[in-house]
């Protein structure tokens, strides 16, 4: 199996990577600073390359199995959207069809999830920028033919894997604590790749 992570040397992308090549997984790492990456593992790959570039997509993309998605903001605002958009245009040319994307909880129906601090200050104001390119990154996904599953964790927290979080929940389930443990968002990413039960499917993701 040979994947690529894009997003690779955020909080959630190093995870996927980390345990992807604990399981023996052929990974190339999509990033604009190859100096970030400290790893040395013979399955590893290093692609430099800019997102935003949709050439350097094209090209990064061929001849691999699964794309991961867990592109951060870059601070300029839209850039998982465009990003994602660059992907999934990438994807279509090199005939790669799986794609396992991290979003996060509060998009579309699973907002009801969210309590008062996070529908109103942390979504409504403080990172109402974030949560937009989400739900725009979102919707470049599901109007694509793809075999996505997006991924949408509640609050990201340190931690090994624990496999006790619930998942699938619908939008007005409230017993969640809203924090979730990157590594278990990495583990049921990577679980995605031999699994069709949530191909084209929003999964919510949270203790």
């Amino acid at each position: 199996m040979k994947i690529i992570v894009f997003g690779a040397t955020g909080t959630v992308g190093t995870e996927i990577v980390k345990q992807a090549l604990e399981k023996g997984y052929r990974v190339t790492v999509f990033v604009r600073n190859s100096a970030k990456i400290i790893a040395t593992n013979p399955n590893l790959h290093v692609y430099t390359g800019d997102v935003s570039n949709a050439d350097d997509v094209m090209r990064a993309v061929k001849d691999h199995d699964a794309i991961f998605c867990a592109l951060g903001d870059g601070r300029v605002g839209k850039i998982r959207a465009m990003g994602t958009l660059n992907i999934i245009d990438a994807m279509n040319s090199a005939a790669v069809r799986k794609l396992i994307c991290l979003s996060t909880l509060g998009i579309g129906e699973s907002y009801g999830n969210l309590n008062f601090v996070w529908k109103h200050i942390m979504f409504g104001m403080l990172l109402k920028r974030a949560f937009n390119d989400h739900k725009l990154q979102e919707e470049y996904i599901r109007n694509s033919k793809l075999d996505f599953t997006i991924v949408r964790p509640s609050a990201l927290t340190n931690g090994a894997i624990t496999n006790g979080y619930k998942i699938g929940f619908d939008g007005k389930y409230k017993k969640l604590n809203l924090k979730i443990s990157r590594a278990d968002v990495a583990d049921f990413m990577l679980r995605q790749l031999h699994s069709e039960n949530n191909i084209r499917k929003a999964v919510s993701i949270s203790n």
